[in-house]
């Protein structure tokens, strides 16, 4: 009987690759062209903003709460950052420090309010949301900001030893902060007050600075997102980076994040993302339009969640008979 529940946990911590391996092969069957290098490195590239979003996500999610301003926060801070270049002509260094800093604040902003003023998660992001999305067009009048130096457009079209600089940041970021959530005091005390906010709290852990330090990180790695995303388009748009918080969303969820907090791992998430990535090249090079995308993509999420919330049922059973 143990080794049937060891075969059920082992499906349910890792079925998800399974399914990412088996799209693959599907993928490959309807596209000669999809299982190439340059297929491979185009999904990289792709996911690479996606996956810098979605470990903020994880860490905001793993506390029990949710980030719906991420995508608003790239997309001010790629505005930020042009208007500075271009209007102020600062240098680079300097721009991103201010836009990373100002990314910061939107995030604790985020924080504050769901802790000092005890609002819903959910409203409370989605009010951030929806005012820096309306500062990102008020700043620009809804025109594109661009004609900055091409200096800051480089880092996007660099690469490595033949691996996109972009796509190494990624991986530098996930390593880092999976590290983080292992090894570290912070990474205990973001599972531990996602899961049990009350005994984290009796153990004398300050909830309200965990969660803000949590909202505070999300908008800080957005920061990094939507400055990659400037490099790559060398154009400040006051619509870019719309989105993203449900790419990151599911990217997450997928990877076997609890919405409910206190369960996930970052390391899974690498596959979600990965997996959406590939959802989303393999439906292209399938000559799949838009709109039938936009259904894929929402029906991957509400299985996602779905499969989320039946996995969780199995282990609390698993529990109750042990």
């Amino acid at each position: 009987m143990k080794k049937n529940n060891k075969a059920v946990i082992v499906l349910l911590n890792y079925g998800i690759i399974v399914a990412f391996l088996l799209m693959i092969v599907i993928f490959s069957i309807a596209s000669h062209n999809f299982l190439t290098t340059n297929t491979a490195f185009t999904i990289l590239k792709q996911v690479s903003i996606t996956g810098i979003i979605s470990i903020g996500m994880t860490l905001v999610l793993l506390t029990g709460g949710i980030d719906l301003s991420v995508g608003s926060i790239a997309g001010v801070t790629a505005v930020t950052a042009a208007i500075c270049l271009k209007n102020f002509e600062l240098p680079i260094l300097l721009t991103c420090i201010i836009a990373l800093l100002l990314a910061i604040v939107y995030g604790a902003i985020s924080g504050v309010c769901v802790t000092k003023m005890n609002m819903p998660p959910f409203i409370a992001t989605l009010g951030v949301q929806t005012s820096l999305r309306g500062l990102a067009y008020i700043v620009t009048g809804g025109l594109p900001v661009y004609g900055f130096t091409k200096a800051f457009s480089r880092f996007a079209a660099a690469s490595l030893f033949g691996i996109p600089l972009q796509v190494l940041l990624a991986v530098v970021l996930f390593v880092i902060f999976i590290i983080m959530l292992t090894k570290t005091t912070l990474g205990r005390y973001l599972y531990g007050v996602g899961g049990n906010e009350e005994a984290s709290r009796l153990s004398g852990v300050n909830v309200t600075n965990i969660k803000i330090m949590a909202y505070s990180i999300s908008g800080f790695l957005s920061g990094i997102a939507g400055l990659v995303l400037l490099s790559k388009t060398s154009s400040g748009q006051p619509s870019s980076g719309s989105g993203y918080e449900m790419d990151a969303i599911t990217a997450a969820v997928i990877g076997g994040v609890s919405l409910s907090g206190g369960e996930g791992r970052l390391s899974m998430v690498i596959i979600g993302v990965l997996l959406m990535g590939t959802l989303q090249t393999g439906m292209i090079m399938c000559g799949i339009n838009d709109y039938v995308q936009q259904l894929v993509k929402g029906i991957v999420l509400i299985a996602a969640v779905a499969y989320s919330q039946f996995s969780q049922k199995i282990r609390n059973r698993m529990v109750a008979a042990s």
